[in-house]
């Protein structure tokens, strides 16, 4: 049985009367890619540095390669320096006056390795970020760019089994940071390390992820693949956060027939056919229905088919985003940039029950 490279069981960071970390857990396998996603204050990056050994945490356990490096119970706190992970700061955290090759290798050098093998480990490593014919340039005559891939250098050189990242794309600019994301995937998977990421930037989450671990209020709302926690929703917070969603209220009347779906007609008087889930059933309930799953067509539909007006249009480059007014209120819609409506137009709405979560 392969164990999981880092565990962090029931664990909780709590400052005063303020409770930033409440009782979470979650397990991360070898060469996993796992994300905390979520809000600013809702305890993400608080984690992170629980698991790097730079916030002492109020209660739980914290365990790294098969040791136990923090638990509450046993009074252990193993300093940051012995737990055998390695961290990319939002900062780069690089050091100016330094070359690049000497930032890369600081911290071999800290190790007391031999000057040969710091050498090696140094220009392998500027290799894998594509920075081997800048070892002798100053860090400070780069780019934002470059000064990460230096930073991300510097943590892998010496071979960590758990690598982490706070936010390390997000002082680069949109074009430079899509980059950025493939080529960190893309090294992540090579190397196989087991890392931890955090990130408030949905879009980057769902694009590097092996798993999502979506948090709020200290809390883990849900944890799932990119496709599960955008497809699958479980709480309206997940919903509404991850992607474009629209978020209808109205209650579900009963089976549809075929046993797959159920009836649930809208505050407007709107009836659909939505997929069945574990949600409950009773009272008001929430549908989650991405705006990219909507299509907007001329000619009625089987499935789901309701009358609209384009009511606003904005162009967004890769898709056009629609407010559409339907019975039910207002809808957003995103359609690729060929399908282009008038404002004004009359369409017809329509979406696969499957595509209708029930929250």
């Amino acid at each position: 049985m392969i164990r999981p490279r880092i565990e962090v069981i029931d664990l909780a960071v709590r400052y005063g009367d303020v409770t930033a970390v409440d009782g979470i857990g979650f397990e991360i396998a070898p060469g996993e890619l796992v994300t905390l996603l979520g809000p600013s204050g809702c305890g993400k990056t608080t984690t992170l540095r629980a698991v790097a050994g730079l916030e002492t945490p109020s209660a739980g356990s914290i365990r790294l390669n098969d040791a136990t490096v923090y638990s509450a119970a046993e009074r252990r706190n193993v300093p940051a320096e012995k737990r055998g992970v390695s961290m990319v700061f939002q900062s780069y955290a690089i050091w100016p006056h330094m070359t690049v090759f000497d930032n890369v290798a600081y911290g071999l050098r800290v190790r007391k390795l031999p000057h040969a093998e710091v050498r090696e480990n140094v220009q392998r490593v500027l290799g894998l970020v594509q920075m081997q014919d800048y070892g002798d340039r100053p860090a400070s005559k780069l780019s934002g760019g470059q000064q990460q891939r230096v930073a991300v250098a510097r943590a892998i050189a010496f071979s960590p089994n758990v690598l982490l990242f706070d936010e390390p794309l997000s002082n680069l600019d949109a074009k430079l940071r899509a980059e950025m994301r493939v080529e960190l995937r893309e090294l992540q998977r090579r190397l196989d390390i087991t890392s931890l990421y955090v990130t408030h930037d949905q879009e980057e989450a769902l694009a590097i992820s092996d798993r999502v671990i979506v948090m709020n209020g200290g809390r883990i709302e849900q944890i799932g693949t990119p496709e599960d926690i955008y497809n699958r929703p479980r709480s309206r917070f997940v919903a509404d956060f991850v992607g474009s969603a629209n978020l209808i209220e109205g209650q579900v009347r009963g089976p549809s027939g075929n046993g797959d779906t159920l009836i649930f007609e809208t505050a407007g008087g709107v009836t659909l056919e939505v997929v069945a889930s574990d949600a409950r059933r009773d009272g008001q309930n929430t549908v989650a229905l991405r705006s990219s799953y909507i299509h907007l067509t001329a000619m009625p539909e089987t499935h789901n088919a309701v009358p609209g007006k384009i009511h606003r249009r904005m162009f967004h480059g890769d898709f056009i985003q629609y407010v559409v007014d339907w019975p039910a209120g207002q809808l957003i819609v995103r359609r690729p940039p060929t399908e282009m409506f008038d404002e004004g137009s009359d369409v017809t709405v329509s979406f696969a029950p499957m595509h209708c979560v029930l929250l």
